[in-house]
């Protein structure tokens, strides 16, 4: 196979892929991230404390997470044709990708969320503020830079699903590799596919980790022990402001 034949196929299977991709993480993120947090306020000593709860979504989430992808396709085939109404095709793959993404990340936000500092909740806590505050203010940016390394980890395990899902229509550079390089024997349309996607992780995950270092120097987890002596002063000498701006806000806030 030439290159002139080789580039619209790649190319179209590059698009594919990467939109695949795309809205999978944007609803994985979307249903992962309140999943994530509400797992670590609900457990013991949390805010939101629920045991029962917090046992329901934890099993709930483990089941989903330890079914194979290729499994879980299958077994969504009737619950994906309901919402798309195909079970072939991008639109069709991007439900069990998603479905199959959001218990992963779920798990990766509650471990950056329980690295926050403690102190720093009591002492958003101490100057009247609630729970939607402590998430709003404290948890999530607190643990932005290992969210943003959580998200960069889910993209590059989604990249994973998707050749999969591949083989079974959903189109994508997997479904190039499967269809041209093992069942027509295109040994160097297969190895071509294979570079793009080891080039396409590489800088998904360089991206990643640069934001989560950019953001890790500005704020994030660098600094938070100077903004909890200035919280709880603030706390302290009964203003709520302890002469930080970002303190005045959670104030108001609260």
């Amino acid at each position: 196979m030439s290159w002139s034949e080789m580039h619209p196929l790649l190319s179209q299977a590059c698009w594919d892929t990467l939109y695949m991709v795309g809205w999978s993480t944007l609803i994985a993120v979307v249903g992962g991230l309140p999943l994530g947090v509400l797992l670590v306020l609900t457990d013991r000593g949390g805010l939101l404390q629920n045991v029962l709860a917090n046992k329901v979504i934890g099993q709930t989430v483990n089941i989903a997470r330890s079914m194979p992808f290729i499994i879980l396709m299958v077994a969504l085939m009737d619950f994906t044709r309901w919402v798309t109404g195909t079970t072939i095709g991008r639109e069709a793959a991007i439900v069990p990708l998603a479905i199959g993404a959001i218990p992963f990340f779920a798990r990766l936000v509650e471990t950056s969320v329980r690295e926050v500092d403690g102190g720093l909740v009591e002492a958003v806590q101490s100057m009247g503020g609630n729970t939607w505050t402590v998430v709003r203010k404290v948890l999530v940016p607190e643990a932005l830079p290992s969210l943003i390394a959580g998200t960069t980890t889910t993209v590059v395990a989604l990249i994973g699903y998707s050749a999969m899902a591949g083989t079974v229509g959903a189109g994508g550079l997997g479904d190039i590799a499967i269809r041209y390089g093992y069942q027509r024997f295109e040994t160097q349309l297969m190895w071509i596919t294979v570079a793009i996607l080891a080039v396409v992780i590489s800088l998904i995950q360089f991206a990643g980790d640069f934001a989560a270092r950019s953001l890790h120097r500005r704020g994030g987890r660098s600094g938070p022990a100077p903004r909890l002596r200035l919280l709880k002063a603030g706390a302290a000498d009964g203003t709520g402001k302890g002469g930080d701006p970002a303190t005045a806000d959670v104030s108001k806030a609260a």
